[in-house]
């Protein structure tokens, strides 16, 4: 009973922030974003009879804690559904994505371990079931299921089983980048799901975010259909502001950004002044993701990596969803 599979990471355009129901990690909006062909997580699993526990090792190392106890409460509603509650795994993944640091390592992560899993443990299950599963483990995984654009609907039943994410368009649809850019691979001081209890919470300018969604969503999928570029940068990157805006007004404040971030931030507008067509997004981190077309390529990377603070750009196309390996 072994299996392995590979997930790639994605960028939200239309971002997800705050939960209506944080057990079963049920969206306050619906949510669009893009897969990335450059980041992703490759999970081994092997259901073996002599383990009386589940062991998780990540990059090689042993994990325990916190993060274990995260990893096997999931494969628990793995073995549930498949009725096995007395297997028990070893997993080994690989994660080629900074953790913690705003580009959706857990997106990754958990769509390969569900995928993985489920394949293992003999549990038959098809995208969309497996896109409820994911959510479980972490919600913008749930989206990693499928590759190219994808939106996750938020759903409106108290179990979740509507809330799930649906394929917009296909990894060729069209050859949009994203440049990652890399500033800082420390764990962030705000992890995203606190982040968004305290936003949720307290933010006096939560409810406008969440009011917002909808326009944006038919907006930018308009945009995808027609390959309007310009469109998708222009809601994309104000979506993304909107959404950091709300944490300054949460109690207390808090914010994901450090100086360099400023810096990419105001490159990019510089650039877009300067007749190049380019936009940014950022997650819960200081890293910055600038969407840009093929053609513009050359120019994006040179001029990022001369900012003072960029460690590294990592050039992404769009990306396939999950595949067994």
């Amino acid at each position: 009973m072994k299996a392995a599979a590979k997930a790639h990471t994605n960028i939200a355009l239309i971002k997800y922030w705050g939960k209506r129901d944080e057990s079963l990690i049920l969206p306050m909006n619906n949510s669009l974003s893009l897969t990335l062909d450059g980041f992703y997580t490759t999970t081994a699993v092997e259901f073996q009879e002599n383990l009386t526990a589940d062991r998780f090792y990540l990059n090689d190392r042993l994990v325990e804690g916190a993060e274990y106890r995260r990893v096997t409460a999931f494969l628990d509603r793995i073995r549930q559904a498949a009725g096995r509650p007395d297997a028990f795994a070893e997993i080994h993944s690989t994660n080629h994505v900074p953790t913690a640091a705003g580009f959706a390592s857990s997106a990754s992560g958990f769509a390969a371990l569900a995928a993985a899993t489920a394949k293992a443990i003999d549990l038959p299950v098809n995208e969309q079931q497996l896109s409820i599963m994911t959510r479980h483990g972490s919600g913008s995984a749930c989206r990693s299921i499928y590759g190219g654009f994808v939106e996750w609907e938020k759903g409106i039943k108290a179990d979740g089983s509507d809330s799930y994410a649906v394929p917009i368009a296909p990894a060729d649809h069209w050859d949009i980048r994203v440049a990652a850019v890399i500033l800082s691979s420390a764990e962030k001081k705000v992890l995203s799901r606190e982040g968004m209890r305290r936003t949720v919470e307290t933010s006096s300018y939560y409810p406008a975010w969440v009011d917002s969604i909808p326009d944006d969503l038919a907006a930018i999928k308009d945009g995808i259909a027609h390959k309007d570029f310009e469109k998708v940068g222009v809601i994309a990157e104000a979506n993304c502001l909107r959404m950091h805006a709300t944490t300054l007004a949460a109690s207390p404040p808090f914010s994901y950004w450090q100086s360099t971030t400023f810096s990419i931030m105001e490159a990019v507008q510089d650039l877009r002044e300067a007749g190049v067509p380019v936009f940014f997004t950022i997650d819960a981190g200081p890293n910055v993701k600038v969407l840009y077309l093929p053609e513009q390529e050359e120019t994006i990377r040179s001029t990022l990596l001369g900012i003072p603070g960029v460690h590294d750009v990592t050039v992404s196309r769009p990306g396939q969803g999950v595949s067994y390996i």
